[in-house]
């Protein structure tokens, strides 16, 4: 029997924690199977996203990005989540896409920041009042219950809603004095013009991003990418195709061995010196969606 999960049914029961601890997990398996394929019209995406590993099953996730959406009051990602069974190949559940997306995308970010940032942070600001911004308040503050939070938005007002909407998150106005002041800066943005600069960050910082995901698309320059140790979750589906790491390669700026570690390595995640930056890179590969999608999968059944 297929199962149908809805994002309403679907949280009941999920954990920040333990969600990043089954990726973890996810990733002592066998290497996953990986296939990206994108297509673009103009500022639009289509992206399919599949996986396979060895013993966990398959996933295929198919992702419309309309970003004129957001003027008609529209969602601007659209989708759908297939997860198969490794045994038979029979279709086990649709879950929701937007389900999906969210604990992936914010528990990728949440299970670098739980090795990398520096467990004393106070300060963490959110780049970007989207879903995703949210998504992140909710995942970091899980680990920082004590922390300050401050969001960071190109429209003030976007920002001031972020913070009714999050209680207690202040709105920031200028963005370098709020990069500087952060312990954390986590930012998760459609910008194709780097807007953080390296110039900006300061001993001990963990920077995070989210936002890029096509060849264009850039959040940070050069200079900061020199100044951090720079992490992934996937060497496979940000090196070659996500412009936050393509364009600096292809142009000499940095080399491979730039980047420490993905998360087969996960064990190199880890600080040097309380004053290192350190930089994560999240890709948010098909392999995500599947480990994510079986841990939802795997909690939905237990609580039935």
């Amino acid at each position: 029997m297929t199962e149908i999960i809805s994002f309403e049914d679907g949280q009941n029961g999920l954990d920040w924690i333990a969600l990043t601890d089954a990726l973890a997990r996810g990733h002592e398996r066998p290497k996953a199977n990986v296939e990206d394929v994108f297509m673009y019209r103009g500022k639009e995406t289509l992206l399919n996203r599949s996986a396979w590993i060895d013993g966990m099953g398959l996933a295929v996730k198919c992702a419309t990005i309309f970003p004129e959406n957001k003027a008609q009051g529209k969602p601007m990602v659209n989708g759908a989540v297939n997860l198969f069974s490794d045994d038979s190949g029979e279709l086990e559940a649709i879950v929701d896409f937007h389900l999906v997306t969210k604990w992936k995308t914010a528990g990728d970010s949440l299970l670098a920041a739980r090795r990398l940032a520096r467990p004393d942070s106070e300060n963490i600001l959110i780049v970007g009042a989207g879903t995703v911004g949210r998504s992140l308040w909710e995942a970091y503050s899980t680990i920082f219950p004590n922390a300050q939070f401050s969001v960071w938005n190109r429209s003030t007002e976007g920002a001031e809603q972020f913070a009714i909407d999050c209680n207690g998150v202040a709105v920031a106005t200028d963005l370098e004095a709020a990069v500087k002041a952060a312990d954390i800066v986590t930012s998760a943005t459609m910008t194709t013009d780097p807007i953080l600069k390296g110039s900006w960050f300061r001993a001990g910082q963990h920077i995070d991003l989210i936002g890029a995901y096509r060849p264009d698309m850039r959040e940070v320059d050069d200079e900061a990418l020199l100044r951090s140790r720079v992490f992934v979750d996937s060497y496979a589906t940000t090196m070659g195709h996500i412009g936050e790491l393509k364009i600096p390669l292809e142009a000499g700026v940095i080399t491979d061995d730039r980047i420490v570690a993905d998360y087969y390595e996960l064990d190199k995640f880890q600080r040097q010196s309380a004053d290192e930056i350190t930089l994560f890179k999240n890709g948010g590969g098909a392999h995500l969606d599947l480990m994510t999608s079986r841990h939802i999968l795997d909690v939905w059944k237990g609580q039935k």
